[in-house]
Formats: structure tokens, sequence, C-alpha cells
């Protein structure tokens, strides 16, 4: 039996487009939770980008320094490299 992240991760899978998407996560998250996550993707995104500083990020978004550094952490310490493999995959226009 399959565990109950495994199961959201497979359903995830199912979604095609962004519509479908935008329902999906609208149904299963809060408006904080979806924000919350949307101000990581950015941050990733600009850090990739590696032409703004962390205060400079901040001062563009008003995300916090703790949550640009959380994600800059994620994108070159951790181990499950999740924003690096999508990036790259958005950077050499994989679906």
């Amino acid at each position: 039996m399959q565990t109950p992240e495994l199961a959201l991760y497979q359903a995830i899978l199912q979604l095609n487009t962004p519509e479908e998407c935008t329902s999906f996560f609208h149904d299963l998250c809060t408006p904080t939770e979806i924000t919350a996550m949307s101000e990581r993707w950015k941050v990733a995104q600009l850090l990739n980008s590696q032409t703004l500083s962390y205060r400079a990020i901040h001062e563009k978004t008003g995300i916090s320094l703790a949550t640009i550094g959380r994600v800059a952490r994620f994108l070159s310490q951790e181990a499950y490299q999740g924003y690096r493999l999508i990036l790259d995959r958005l950077n050499k226009g994989e679906p």
C-alpha cells in the first residue's frame, strides 16, 4: 500500500494543464500555502538567474530573507535537487 505522500504525488502527476493544476491546488491548499509555494518558486528562479543578491530579491519581491536563504540552501546544498531538476528542464525547454 502506498503512503499518503506518494498517493499525493501520483495524483499531481495526473494533472495535464495549468488550469487543472489551478483547480487541484486551490482545492488542496489554502491561499496562504499557495502564496508560500509561489514565493519559493519565484525565489528559486531569481537565484538561478544569478543576477540579484538576496537583499535585492527581498527588496524586489518582499519575500523574507529567511525564505530566500532556505531556497538558496536547497538549490545548492540539499540532496533532493527538485528545484534544480525543474529549473534545468525549463531552461532546456523540456516539458
